[in-house]
């Protein structure tokens, strides 16, 4: 099946953050918090995912206040941070929500997200990724981590199943 036909299936998003939702650079000002930039149409993508009923999770091994007060303003509160191993988080989630693999879009660039993509339905990756992940996924963003990877992928999904935007639709979400 190409990816296009899998896009259907998909019912939860799953994103890395450093590198994916923010374009992988940190400004440190304290030890506790690191800065990070987000890309707004990222976050228009999530919200309106979000408010079609689309689940949406954050997997990273990185922690911080900054990410999550970002995750909180867009709404999404499955967030696992300073996830050493990403498979315990996926698996919890699944748990959770009662998901199936099949079931979940990915986006990861770098080598401590491969084994959970290995099990996603959708795998994807911004278009700076790490060669070991380009070498996995259905799908490699034409734009780079921050820079409206995560909207690209967002955008096709919707588009697949229906739900992306139709004139007249802006204020009725």
């Amino acid at each position: 099946m190409n990816y296009k036909e899998k896009l259907k299936n998909i019912t939860t998003f799953v994103f890395d953050y450093d590198g994916v939702m923010s374009e992988g650079k940190v400004w440190t000002f304290s030890k506790e918090d690191q800065v990070r930039t987000a890309n707004v149409k990222d976050g228009y993508a999530l919200s309106l995912a979000k408010t079609k009923g689309y689940r949406i999770a954050v997997i990273s091994g990185g922690r911080g206040q900054s990410m999550r007060d970002r995750l909180e303003y867009l709404g999404i509160t499955d967030v696992y941070q300073g996830a050493h191993c990403k498979m315990d988080s996926f698996e919890e989630l699944l748990l959770a929500y009662d998901l199936k693999p099949e079931e979940i879009a990915y986006m990861g660039d770098d080598i401590p997200d491969y084994d959970v993509m290995m099990r996603c339905g959708v795998k994807s990756c911004p278009a700076d990724a790490a060669i070991e992940i380009k070498e996995i996924v259905d799908f490699v963003s034409i734009y780079k981590g921050g820079d409206g990877c995560v909207r690209d992928l967002i955008e096709q999904v919707l588009k697949a199943r229906g739900d992306w935007f139709k004139p007249g639709d802006v204020c009725n979400w």
